[in-house]
């Protein structure tokens, strides 16, 4: 079966994670699709395959006789997508020979255009795959799975040598608890590599630094009949914050290793407001700056309008895996090899996010991430090629050709 087929399959079982839940996984639809590539596994003949109580699915394919010593290698994806554009039945469109042009997205009034994204006119001719424009199309992180039971199938069929193979699908990527409950022991795997890029061709090991901070700003509401000198508005306190941040240092400004505040969500009247931000920088001691400035805003406002006016709390999220990955480049330099032996350009980008592998590399699994050959992730205009996913499965299969020392 080629790996967009089995995309196709796996986005009709909608898997949004929910942030604001407190169970694992946050949503049960997700052990739908951990059960069904289950049964998919092993059907292959994968008999070593379990789904545990929290929504980790873990196989293992033995090494081929005689490849038992080789370095156990592993791939990993997530089973869940984001919730926004998510809230019914996701129909997938297929456009063969695609011109490069505008492309509607079925009768849902948005289109699909190089103006927006111009890497579509280098997609001309390919199977593109979109959804119908009222739903996101599911292919962050389906095509990653289809991409590695994809693989799977060939390596069995084909009987590529090989030694031994760990797979991982995980809940909750997208609310950044895909990796909390991973269990290496289960795994097995020496290092691994998450399928959760974009471009084919892709190769991450470079990921923000990452932290959220939240400003409570407790006001003082009199009547404004009398309020001069007693009346602290908390929403024009709010503004006064936000104000005080470098506004060229927002996402809609910045690229590549270039970090930002972003104001994510506010709310607030006279009495109480509150402002929540992400903060994100590739750079350690700029990631450290950024928290700095924050604690110098609440610093200034407490100084300017009284004490506990501004109440800020940061909290770490997530660091940047090249800390780790920078003592085992040899699964950088196997990945430009693979993608090399595939015919595929490679692409060593910074990552402006973040994947499970940044946390699993600091929990002892290095992880760098590879591409699936998508675009527009998290919203109606997410698209996929076939073309793309082929040559994103060969990249992975050729991982295991290297490491088998085939």
């Amino acid at each position: 079966m080629k790996a967009y087929e089995r995309l196709l399959k796996y986005i009709a079982i909608r898997t949004p994670s929910d942030e604001e839940s407190d169970t694992v996984p946050s949503s049960t639809c997700q052990f739908e699709l951990a059960q069904h590539l289950h049964r998919e596994l092993f059907t292959m003949g994968i008999t070593d395959v379990k789904v545990d109580t929290q929504c980790y699915l873990y196989a293992h394919i033995p090494p081929t006789p005689g490849y038992e010593d080789r370095p156990k290698l592993g791939f990993i994806a997530h089973l869940d997508t984001v919730s926004d554009f998510c809230d019914h039945r996701i129909i997938a469109e297929i456009h063969e020979d695609y011109n490069g042009r505008d492309l509607p997205l079925g009768s849902s009034g948005r289109v699909l255009s190089p103006d927006m994204f111009p890497h579509l006119k280098e997609l001309k001719g390919r199977t593109l795959i979109t959804s119908d424009g009222t739903t996101i199309l599911g292919a962050d992180d389906k095509a990653g799975i289809a991409e590695i039971m994809t693989m799977v199938e060939r390596i069995l069929d084909e009987n590529i040598p090989h030694g031994p193979i760990s797979i991982a699908f995980t809940p909750d990527e997208e609310i950044g608890m895909g990796a909390a409950h991973f269990n290496l022991e289960d795994f097995g795997a020496d290092f691994a590599y998450t399928l959760d890029g974009d471009t084919e061709g892709e190769i991450q090991y470079e990921n923000f630094n990452a932290a959220k901070a939240e400003f409570h700003i407790n006001g003082v509401n009199v009547h404004p009949g009398s309020s001069k000198d007693v009346m602290v508005n908390a929403a024009l306190v709010a503004m006064e914050i936000n104000s005080m941040l470098p506004p060229d240092e927002t996402p809609r400004d910045t690229e590549g290793y270039e970090g930002f505040y972003h104001l994510t969500d506010m709310k607030g009247d006279v009495g109480y407001a509150e402002l929540h931000y992400i903060i994100r920088d590739h750079d350690g001691k700029k990631f450290e700056e950024r928290k700095e400035k924050l604690q110098t805003i609440a610093k200034e406002i407490n100084a300017k309008w009284g004490r506990g006016t501004a109440e800020l709390v940061i909290t770490d999220q997530y660091r940047n895996m090249a800390e780790i990955i920078s003592g085992c480049m040899h699964l950088i330099d196997n990945a430009k090899k693979a993608c090399e032996n595939a015919g595929v350009t490679p692409l060593i980008l910074p990552i402006r996010g973040g994947t499970d592998g940044a946390q699993l590399s600091f929990k002892g699994l290095p992880c760098p991430n590879l591409g699936t050959g998508g675009h527009g992730y998290h919203g109606p205009y997410e698209h996929i090629t076939s073309e793309g996913m082929d040559a994103a499965c060969d990249v992975a299969l050729e991982l295991v050709k290297i490491y088998a020392g085939a």
